[in-house]
């Protein structure tokens, strides 16, 4: 979005990187709108990506470094998309142990366009119960409603969080994490990866 290549990135941050950490720490800074990117799907959909910036990479990581554990210690066990020491094949085999158990109903729930229709204001509310630093929460927003390029044009952001940054799939998990702890309180035998159970 910027024209900056990552091989360019240790430069600027060398040369930069003090300038963009007090922007940082004084609310300053302002994250440029995400790269649209299309990727086809199995299903013969498409799935929106959005391509941050090398420099918002960066930042949308050091966010996730720092609150990932935070939120693992919340997160249930039945939950396996993006997380560390968890992935897909340890959600199938969770199934098959519920089905050898004996259970026999099956329920695949998809949350059809999830990433893009993420409400803002509900996500920020939660965050908000556990991360007290302002400048964390206001930094977060702003990763949300920074926008998308397409075709050359910006187009505002009012819900949804881009698929694409490394800061996502923790906020999608921070989400969907109320879910869990539903379907976890009715007793239901469940697995969960990304929008997927």
């Amino acid at each position: 979005m910027d024209g900056m290549k990552v091989e360019e990135l240790f430069g600027y941050l060398k040369q930069h990187g003090e300038e963009l950490r007090q922007e940082l720490l004084e609310g300053r800074y302002t994250p440029k709108p995400v790269r649209r990117k299309e990727i086809p799907k199995p299903d013969g959909g498409k799935r929106l990506l959005g391509i941050p910036t090398a420099i918002d990479r960066v930042i949308q990581q050091s966010i996730a470094q720092v609150l990932t554990p935070i939120y693992e210690k919340k997160f249930v066990d039945n939950s396996y998309g993006f997380r560390p020491l968890r992935d897909a094949k340890q959600a199938i085999r969770k199934s098959k142990e519920y089905l050898n158990e004996g259970h026999t109903w099956i329920v695949d729930i998809d949350l059809e366009r999830y990433f893009d229709t993420v409400n803002h204001d509900k996500l920020m509310r939660i965050i908000s119960k556990d991360v007290k630093d302002g400048r964390v929460i206001s930094l977060i927003r702003k990763y949300l409603k920074s926008g998308v390029m397409v075709n050359g044009v910006v187009i505002e952001t009012e819900e949804g969080t881009p698929q694409g940054g490394p800061l996502s799939p923790l906020l999608s998990n921070i989400m969907l994490h109320e879910l869990d702890v539903e379907l976890t309180k009715r007793g239901h035998k469940f697995c969960r990866y990304a929008d997927d159970s």
